[in-house]
């Protein structure tokens, strides 16, 4: 919950002109509801794309203030679904989140399904078990041709706004147990199509580390976007990194 449709509107304007077009870094941005609307006449579409950061699952209906997912086609390209934010400040239970998923895909809408453990939870030697219930949770509702277009976001609630950072290791083993949940459900080509990123305190500092994981690919990056200097730099350093993985 940053910026004001006008803040927003410069923001963009200078992002658009920061960045440059990278055919291996897709960039897309998660502004609130209420600016989706006005930068979706203003975005460089060859250089990025808008993503929701939330939505309602019906399609339409009485359910005053909501924003549907029908009603957020043609804006967005991706949602933002099971935030650690909706599931622990709002208490978004997982049939909600999972109706979220099935709703964006109904709408043509790539859903970015957002899992990761507390610090208690990992503390207690729970982190698998949580990834094991999120994953199969939210994509219960999902065939696995339906599934492989779809985003998964591990953000480990520790690590979020904390500058607490999740080592390589740790990203590693969550990505493993990540994609061995969805080859349970979906078999092994969609564990391994399916594209995984990594959020939580990243910066410019730690993006080339988290990049270099093997099954990573890609970021959800919070307060460093809000940072147009520090978020340009971390598109630039996704490319470097990627080229040489290429």
């Amino acid at each position: 919950m940053n910026f004001t449709v006008q803040q927003a509107s410069i923001y963009v304007l200078k992002l658009n002109e920061a960045i440059k077009k990278r055919t291996n870094v897709e960039v897309s941005i998660a502004p609130t509801s209420l600016c989706l609307q006005p930068l979706s006449l203003q975005v460089d579409r060859y250089k990025m794309s808008l993503t929701a950061q939330n939505f309602y699952w019906r399609d339409e209906g009485a359910f005053t203030g909501e924003v549907s997912a029908q009603q957020l086609r043609g804006l967005v390209k991706y949602a933002i679904i099971g935030h650690s934010e909706r599931r622990h400040l709002f208490g978004e239970p997982e049939k909600s989140i999972r109706n979220k998923v099935q709703a964006a895909v109904r709408n043509g809408i790539t859903p970015v399904l957002c899992v990761g453990e507390t610090a208690i939870e990992r503390s207690e030697g729970e982190a698998s078990d949580i990834l094991h219930g999120q994953v199969i949770s939210g994509l219960a509702n999902l065939t696995a041709e339906e599934a492989k277009d779809m985003v998964i976001a591990y953000e480990p609630v520790w690590a979020i706004g904390t500058g607490n950072q999740a080592t390589p290791n740790d990203l590693r083993q969550a990505v493993r147990v990540i994609r061995r949940n969805i080859e349970n459900l979906f078999g092994k080509k969609t564990s391994e199509t399916i594209r995984i990123l990594y959020g939580g305190s990243v910066t410019t500092s730690n993006t080339t580390d988290l990049l270099m994981v093997n099954g990573v690919d890609g970021l959800l990056i919070g307060g460093a976007s809000l940072r147009l200097e520090e978020f340009s730099s971390i598109i630039e350093i996704a490319h470097n990194v990627y080229s040489r993985k290429d």
